[in-house]
C-alpha cells in the first residue's frame, strides 16, 4: 500500500521522531522489551484520562473534584503522543501507515461524504 505523507514534512511528527530517538538512546532494555513497555505505557495513560475524568466530574465522594477539563484535555494529549511514539517504535513509516489508516477508516466511516 502506498503511503501518501512524507513524515519529513510533517512536524508533528518529526517531533515524534525526536522523542522515539530520545527514549531508544536512555534506555538500556532489549529492544523486544521496549517495545512492549511503550504499548503498555498506553494503558497508564488511559488510565490516567479516566482518573481525569472522574476528578473532573467530583464522581469519587471522598475526593470531590480534583481535576478540571483541561487536565482532561492534556490528559488526552498524552495518550495521543503515547500513542505515536509507540506507533513510531513499530514502523518507521509511521506517519504514512497513520495516514493511510485514517484514510480508510474515514472513507468507510463517512463514505461518498469524504470524496
Amino acid at each position: 500500500m502506498e503511503h501518501t505523507l512524507d513524515a519529513t514534512m510533517d512536524p508533528i511528527w518529526d517531533k515524534v521522531g525526536r522523542l522515539h530517538a530520545w527514549l531508544d538512546a536512555e534506555s538500556d532494555l532489549p529492544p523486544q522489551q521496549e517495545t512492549l513497555l511503550r504499548m503498555l505505557k498506553l494503558s497508564e495513560e488511559v488510565g490516567e484520562v479516566a482518573q481525569a475524568v472522574i476528578g473532573a466530574t467530583g464522581q469519587n465522594p471522598r475526593k470531590g473534584r480534583t481535576h478540571s477539563w483541561r487536565d482532561v484535555e492534556s490528559e488526552l494529549c498524552d495518550v495521543i503522543i503515547t500513542a505515536m511514539v509507540a506507533l513510531r517504535t513499530l514502523t518507521p513509516d509511521a506517519a504514512g501507515v497513520f495516514d493511510t489508516h485514517v484514510r480508510r477508516v474515514a472513507a468507510r466511516s463517512l463514505g461518498s461524504a469524504e470524496n
